[in-house]
C-alpha cells in the first residue's frame, strides 16, 4: 500500500527554516544518516519521534501524519489503471514525490481526473439513452415526415401561379398543420433530452463527501455532543424508544407519524423509505417498514428538525465541500450520522461492542437497527483516547457500485471501478442474511479480516423488485482476535488466507486464476 510522503514534508520544512540535516538530527537525538533515510521516505515514522519532529519544525502533527496524503497517493495510483494512461509508463514512486513536493499540483490532477470521469459518465449515460430509447427513432421519423410534407406543399404552392384559391387554401392548411406537428415533436424531443441531462447525476459531490468524512476519520465530536444533548432533552433512558421518538416529534415539532402509508410511490427514490410531508407535518411510514427502519427514520427526521444549524456549521468549516451539490450530500450523510449517534450513544455502544466482541448481529438486535447501521456506527468509533477497533467500511450493491466507504491506512476502498472480485463482500450476495468472513492477504503481505453480510431492504410487496445491498467491515489481522469473527480461525496459518488485491490492475499476484486485466504493477 502507499506510504505517505512524510519524509519529503520534513525535508521541505527543514530547508525552508534553514536548518541543516545534522543540526536537526542532533536535536532529535538520532543519527544524520537515519534522518536522511526518513527524509527520503525510506523509513516509516510515527509516535514520539514524529511528535518531536513536528515540535522542532513548528508543524501540526496532523500535517505530518500522512493520512490525507496516503488517500491522495492511492487515488493517483488508481487513476493510472485507466486506459487513458496505459502507455505513459507512470511510476508509483513518483506519485508520492509529487504529493510530497507539489501537493497542489497533485490535487489539481486529482480534480481534473474526477471531472474527466464525471464527463465520461455523463456522455455514456446520454449515449445509452439515445441508443436504446425508441422514442428518439420515432421522433426523428415523425420530424422527417412533417418536413417532407412541408417541403412538398411549399414547392407546389411556389410553382403554381394560376392555382385556384380553394386549392391554395388546402395546401396552406397542410403547411400550417404539418408545421404545428413538427413544432410539437421538436418540443417533445427537446424536453426528452433535457430530462436525460438532468437525470445524469455528477459523481463528484459523493467523492467530495467521501474525502470530507475520511479527513475527519469518520468521527465528528461536535455531532456526538449535539446528539448527547438531544438525548438528555428527550429523556432517552431505555424502554420503548420508538414511542419516545414518536411522542417527542409530536410534542416539540407537531409532527405526526402515520404508519401504514402506501410507500410504493417513493420507494427506491432515495436511501430512505419514509417521506416527510411538510404541509401536513406528517412522517409517512410505509406499512412494510420494520421496527429498525421506523426508529431510524424517526431519528433522522428528529435530528434534521433539531440540529440543522449544527450540521450547517460543520459543513461551513470544510474547505472540501465547495459545491452546493456536495454540501447537500454532506448534510444528508451528517443527518444519518447524528441519527446513529442518537440511537447508539458513543460510550455505551463502545462498551457493548467490546463486551460483545464486535458481534454486529448482537449489537443490531440490542439497539434495534439494521446490520448496515450498526456496522456504520462501529466504523465511527474513533474518538481520541476512547477508540474501538479501527474498521474499514464498504457498502455496495450487486453491480459492484460502492454506495459508501471508509478506508483504513493500509486498506483503501476503490473509488474508480470495482474492487477485487475475491473480496467476500461480493460472495455475500450468494447467501443473503448470512455473515461471511475471510482472512485476506494483499501482495505486500498486509492481512485483514473481512466480515460481510448482504441484506434486502424491507420488502415493499410481492410484485416489487428485491434489491440486495451488502455491507463489509474490515480490520487489520492483529485486531481480529478482539472480534467474535476470529473464533475458530488459525490466524497464523497461510491456509486460512485468501490472496486478494485492490483490483486487477493494481494487483501483483502472478498466480491468480481470477485475473480479468493485466497488472500495471510488479511484485
Amino acid at each position: 500500500m502507499a506510504r505517505a510522503p512524510i519524509g519529503l514534508k520534513i525535508k521541505k520544512r527543514r530547508k525552508a527554516l534553514g536548518i541543516t540535516q545534522a543540526k536537526l538530527a542532533e536535536k532529535l537525538a538520532i543519527s544524520a544518516s537515519y534522518l536522511n533515510l526518513i527524509e527520503n521516505n525510506k523509513r516509516a515514522i510515527g509516535g514520539k519521534l514524529l511528535q518531536c519532529i513536528s515540535n522542532e519544525l513548528g508543524m501540526e502533527i496532523g500535517a505530518l501524519d500522512g493520512e490525507s496524503d496516503r488517500r491522495l497517493i492511492l487515488e493517483l495510483h488508481e487513476l493510472t489503471t485507466d486506459a487513458l494512461f496505459q502507455n505513459m509508463d507512470l511510476s508509483h514512486e513518483t506519485a508520492a514525490n509529487l504529493v510530497g513536493q507539489h501537493p497542489r499540483w497533485a490535487r489539481a490532477i486529482q480534480t481534473l481526473y474526477r471531472a474527466y470521469v464525471n464527463q465520461a459518465q455523463t456522455i455514456n449515460a446520454l449515449s445509452d439513452r439515445l441508443n436504446y430509447a425508441p422514442y428518439i427513432d420515432d421522433a426523428v421519423f415523425q420530424m422527417l415526415t412533417n418536413a417532407t410534407a412541408i417541403q412538398t406543399s411549399s414547392e407546389i404552392l411556389g410553382g403554381s401561379q394560376n392555382m385556384a384559391d380553394e386549392h391554395k387554401a388546402r395546401f396552406l392548411g397542410v403547411l400550417t398543420e404539418e408545421s404545428q406537428k413538427l413544432a410539437g415533436v421538436a418540443e417533445g424531443l427537446s424536453t426528452f433530452l433535457d430530462n436525460a441531462k438532468f437525470q445524469t447525476r455528477s459523481l463528484t459531490p459523493a467523492e467530495d463527501v467521501d474525502d470530507f468524512i475520511m479527513e475527519r476519520g469518520g468521527y465528528f465530536q461536535e455531532l456526538e455532543e449535539a446528539a448527547n444533548d438531544l438525548l438528555e432533552e428527550i429523556g432517552f433512558q431505555g424502554g420503548d424508544s420508538e414511542s419516545m421518538l414518536q411522542n417527542f416529534l409530536e410534542q416539540k415539532f407537531d409532527v405526526h407519524v402515520r404508519i401504514g402509508a402506501d410507500g410504493h410511490a417513493h420507494a427506491g427514490s432515495s436511501q430512505h423509505q419514509c417521506s416527510f410531508n411538510q404541509i401536513t407535518r406528517t412522517l409517512e411510514v410505509p406499512n412494510y417498514a420494520s421496527s429498525q427502519v421506523r426508529r431510524f427514520e424517526m431519528a433522522c427526521l428528529l435530528v434534521e428538525l433539531s440540529l440543522v444549524e449544527t450540521v450547517s456549521e460543520v459543513i461551513k468549516k470544510s474547505d472540501i465541500l465547495i459545491s452546493a451539490a456536495a454540501q447537500e450530500w454532506a448534510a444528508s450523510e451528517l443527518i444519518d450520522y447524528l441519527a446513529r449517534a442518537l440511537l447508539m450513544p458513543y460510550d455505551q455502544f463502545l462498551q457493548d461492542a467490546i463486551s460483545e466482541r464486535y458481534d454486529v448481529d448482537v449489537l443490531s438486535r440490542k439497539y434495534t437497527v439494521t446490520f448496515q447501521v450498526a456496522a456504520s456506527r462501529l466504523a465511527s468509533l474513533r474518538k481520541n483516547g476512547s477508540e474501538g477497533i479501527p474498521f474499514a467500511l464498504m457498502h455496495c450493491n450487486p453491480a459492484g457500485h460502492v454506495l459508501k466507504r471508509m478506508t483504513l491506512a493500509g486498506l483503501p476502498i476503490p473509488r474508480f471501478g470495482n474492487a477485487c472480485p475475491l473480496w467476500d463482500v461480493y460472495s455475500s450476495f450468494q447467501t443473503p442474511g448470512r455473515i461471511v468472513r475471510q482472512m485476506a492477504q494483499f501482495p505486500n503481505k498486509d492481512k485483514f479480516l473481512f466480515v460481510a453480510k448482504a441484506e434486502a431492504p424491507d420488502q415493499t410487496g410481492f410484485s416489487q423488485p428485491r434489491v440486495l445491498k451488502a455491507t463489509m467491515l474490515a480490520c487489520a489481522a492483529h485486531d481480529a482476535e478482539q472480534t467474535v469473527y476470529a473464533d475458530g480461525l488459525d490466524l497464523s496459518s497461510q491456509k486460512t488466507m485468501t490472496n486478494v488485491g485492490l483490483n486487477c490492475r493494481l494487483c501483483s499476484w502472478t498466480n491468480c486464476a481470477h485475473r480479468e486485466e493485466d497488472p500495471i504493477l510488479t511484485q
